[in-house]
């Protein structure tokens, strides 16, 4: 028991209320009680302490370590805890990469008592810098002051960040560079499609001065084809009459010479009009319906003449059927048809017949010739080809016959086709569309045969070529009939009433002098005579709208230069009427 000198030291027990045994006995249980709370309370943190996965320290303010677990000693690479707070001496010289960065720590702390997620970059103990993010606070316990931090291992998410950066400035460069790419392509496409403007702008240009020299060449053309076929029509005409005269077989031989070499020089010519017009799309078809055996009889007058010179038979086998087609443009096809028959043919004859295919009439022409070989018959229809073979003595032309057929065909749209076998002849077609049968015109009247006699009928022929009057008198001379010629309207209208005479033909040049034309003279004629008289249009004139405007007035034309047959087959016609 205490001396009661003790009094002035009291004990523990007093302290708290327990310096008598009694009393002990009283709390002693609830105490110890308290006591274990506490030495679990404490074991429990000094687990958590230990075991935590993140770095945990505790230092005062001048820098020194207090604590740290063994989380924050293997977050800055040391062996142990007691190593790291042994070895670090100053934090901020020792522990932080940057010091600046530990005051900065320290003045944030003073001054909020706290810092959440302070980054920044500590030292391992290989001199490796380690990014953490700290969550720090300030602790005051009895006027020690104490500094708490809890330590996380950023390092990898930096790493992320910085991969992911250097990602961004990647796919920023690619991205500054597909639009550096893109901009330098959008810069030379705009470059191309000024370049493609000024080269669209000089084609147009190009385009206009072609057209404007297509359109002098058809201007040159059509005079030049005026000019030429003149004079040209004046001699076809006068060697007609001569090789109707009897003469001697020496000047007879002259004379055929001449005629073949106007025969091909007036071919070529017209020919190569004919092909200009095609290739300029100039020509347009105006289908009508119409009688085949009217140019089946033309054919016939036309070639059987020139089929007998060659000592070979033309057979055209007449037919009542009634086509939808351009008379004008079939006829062209068909001509041409039959002249490289002929030419291409030695001996034997041509045959012209026609097949009905439906709705459709197959125009044959079939030869006994030579025949094509298989690799040319791709080729004849192209400008310019001819087959090595043709008649001795027949003009050759120069291979654009089957050209301007093609053409015409394809105007026309009636298919053309063509068989042969070498050896054994030819056979070319044109498929053309039958006409139905509410949309039939009446049955021509039937012509009579080329070779008939004409007695002394008057025919007014007009035309500002004295020539061609000229070689037209004699010719019609020749032929029984009494010519009157002139230059134009008045003249003939002074004749006419001179004479006192009613032509029964007129045969009228289209183009004339002081802008006179044909169908002026014609128009003034029928006015002074006061009825219609028969008339034929000669001219070189080959103009659609001319054409139409022929058909229109139910002219019949022949182009200059005129072929005497045919000449011959009209006027055989037209007089033969009553």
């Amino acid at each position: 028991m205490k001396k009661r000198s003790d009094d002035n030291n009291p004990s523990f027990e007093d302290l708290i209320g327990l310096g008598d045994h009694s009393a002990r006995k009283n709390y002693y249980p609830e105490l110890a009680q308290k006591l274990d709370e506490l030495e679990t309370e404490r074991n429990r943190y000094k687990w958590l302490f230990e075991n935590a996965l993140h770095g945990i320290f505790q230092a005062d303010l001048s820098g020194r370590f207090r604590a740290a677990n063994p989380a924050m000693a293997t977050l800055c690479g040391y062996c142990s805890e007691s190593q790291l707070v042994h070895r670090i001496r100053a934090i901020d010289q020792q522990l932080f990469v940057e010091p600046q960065d530990y005051q900065v720590l320290l003045d944030r702390l003073r001054r909020d008592g706290k810092v959440y997620r302070y980054e920044t970059r500590l030292l391992k103990a290989d001199g490796e810098a380690l990014h953490v993010s700290m969550n720090v606070l300030l602790k005051q316990e009895e006027g020690d002051i104490t500094i708490e931090a809890f330590v996380q291992d950023i390092s990898e998410r930096v790493r992320d960040q910085a991969r992911l950066k250097k990602l961004n400035e990647e796919l920023e460069q690619r991205v500054e560079e597909r639009t550096n790419a893109l901009a330098a392509v959008n810069s030379k496409l705009w470059e191309e499609i000024r370049e493609r403007e000024v080269a669209e702008q000089q084609l147009t240009v190009a385009k206009d001065q072609a057209e404007s020299a297509n359109l002098s060449k058809d201007k040159y053309l059509a005079a030049a084809s005026h000019d030429l076929l003149q004079p040209m029509n004046a001699a076809r005409l006068l060697v007609a009459a001569l090789r109707e005269r009897d003469m001697a077989a020496q000047d007879n031989h002259l004379v055929e010479r001449v005629h073949v070499a106007l025969e091909g020089a007036e071919s070529l010519l017209t020919d190569l009009l004919d092909i200009s017009k095609l290739d300029q799309n100039a020509v347009q078809s105006d289908p009508t319906a119409f009688h085949l055996s009217q140019l089946m009889s033309t054919l016939e007058s036309e070639f059987k003449p020139v089929a007998e010179s060659a000592g070979l038979r033309l057979k055209i086998r007449s037919t009542a059927c009634v086509v939808n087609s351009d008379a004008r443009l079939l006829m062209r096809v068909l001509r041409n048809f039959v002249s490289n028959a002929l030419r291409y043919t030695n001996s034997g004859g041509v045959l012209v017949g026609c097949r009905k295919r439906g709705e459709h009439l197959d125009i044959q022409v079939w030869d006994s010739g030579e025949g094509i070989p298989d690799e040319c018959l791709v080729d004849i229809f192209q400008e310019f080809n001819q087959l090595a073979q043709h008649r001795n003595g027949m003009r050759t032309g120069v291979g654009l016959g089957l050209a301007i057929v093609e053409r015409t065909a394809r105007v026309l749209e009636h298919p053309i086709y063509v068989e042969s076998k070498t050896d054994k002849g030819s056979v070319f077609s044109i498929r053309v569309p039958l006409a139905v049968a509410s949309n039939r015109p009446p049955l021509p009247v039937s012509h009579v045969q080329s070779n008939s006699h004409f007695c002394d009928e008057v025919v007014l022929v007009v035309d500002n070529d004295r020539d061609i009057l000229l070689s037209m008198s004699t010719l019609l001379k020749q032929w029984g009939l009494r010519p009157y010629t002139v230059t134009d309207a008045a003249s003939a209208i002074k004749l006419c009433q001179q004479y006192s005479v009613i032509p029964r033909v007129l045969l009228l040049d289209y183009h004339l002098d002081n802008d006179e034309t044909g169908i002026d003279v014609l128009e003034q004629l029928e006015q002074h005579f006061d009825e219609r008289v028969p008339a034929a249009m000669l001219t070189a004139e080959r103009a659609d709208q001319s054409l139409k405007l022929f058909r229109e007035l139910g002219l019949q034309v022949l182009n200059k230069p005129v072929k005497p047959g045919k000449l011959r087959a009209f006027l055989t016609h037209v007089l033969s009427v009553p």
